[in-house]
């Protein structure tokens, strides 16, 4: 029987379960602490060690279990409390929250995957500091708009610029790190050959789906949080929703899918077609964005810019 493996990352230390068989153990969470787990967890050869994503903490762990080649999973928190929640596990204690992450493991059997280099990490870094400074440029903006006050206004205007400043050296900085990844550049020149995607989405593209190309047209579009899923229960049908998956990776391709809705030749009849039938705007744009993604995941699999592209990627 597979085991799996669940665990509860402090500042400190590990909290370690297993099931099944139920041993519980603690690790200190530094260099000699993770290299006793990794001999232990080694011995014990499971289907997956799943860690609970907790603001940081686990990130050097689960890079160093996964250099070891054991098959890490990384898991919202939201999902461990829901499943905690429906197995009626009201109790909390460390070695509590190791058990109910590896019961979550054995029950939903989450698949491992690859986490990203230290390259696609950094990149993914950068674009979420300049999704940051965006933020915090538009919200000083809505204060310039309100403040009466000349020093008020002089105070926002001087950190709006350096605000600009700064996020004009971190586009260099993104510039310079896709610059260094030859399949990056390919990848990008992949990508923004179609109509509505430019850089700024084919790099979150490169950074937050590196699975691109090596997906089909329905796992992509459920990392994506694009798949559509059905709500019914007996004679009672609702609409059908998207969600999950990644929130950034979504947001870039729905912002793709407004521009390719106006520009892109296919696309924009594919619009049409649907808001002709009768179908929202919003809901329109949702299923070009997951045609958009389809596309954009054929042509890097294919290696063929979109105008050697067919117009219906599989």
């Amino acid at each position: 029987m597979e085991s799996n493996v669940g665990i509860d990352v402090s500042k400190k230390q590990l909290d370690i379960a297993v099931r099944p068989g139920g041993e519980h153990f603690t690790v200190e969470r530094n260099a000699n602490g993770l290299e006793r787990l990794i001999a232990r967890l080694g011995a014990l050869k499971p289907a997956r060690v799943i860690v609970e994503a907790t603001g940081g903490f686990e990130t050097v762990v689960a890079a160093t279990l996964a250099a070891a080649g054991l098959p890490i999973v990384i898991v919202d928190p939201a999902k461990i409390r829901a499943f905690a929640k429906a197995a009626g596990q009201r109790a909390k204690t460390d070695a509590i929250d190791a058990d109910v992450i590896a019961r979550f493991g054995e029950g939903v059997k989450p698949m491992p995957r690859p986490l990203p280099d230290e390259a696609t990490r950094h990149l993914a870094d950068l674009l979420a500091r300049r999704r940051q400074i965006i933020e915090m440029i538009g919200a000083e903006r809505q204060r310039g708009m309100r403040a009466t006050a000349r020093s008020l206004q002089r105070s926002i205007a001087r950190l709006i610029k350096a605000l600009e400043k700064e996020l004009s050296s971190v586009d260099t900085d993104i510039d310079e790190a896709v610059r260094k990844v030859p399949a990056w550049v390919e990848k990008e020149e992949l990508l923004t050959s179609v109509p509505g995607i430019g850089t700024k989405i084919a790099r979150t593209l490169i950074a937050e789906l590196p699975e691109i190309g090596t997906q089909d047209r329905w796992q992509a579009a459920a990392l994506a949080g694009l798949a559509p899923f059905t709500r019914k229960s007996g004679k009672w049908k609702g609409k059908s929703c998207i969600g999950g998956g990644r929130s950034c990776v979504r947001a870039a391709l729905f912002m793709g899918a407004l521009v390719a809705s106006r520009h892109n030749p296919v696309l924009k009849t594919f619009f049409q077609r649907l808001v002709a039938a009768g179908k929202p705007r919003m809901v329109a744009l949702i299923a070009v964005a997951r045609k958009l993604l389809t596309i954009l995941n054929a042509i890097v699999r294919d290696r063929r810019p979109w105008n050697a592209a067919p117009a219906t990627a599989s």
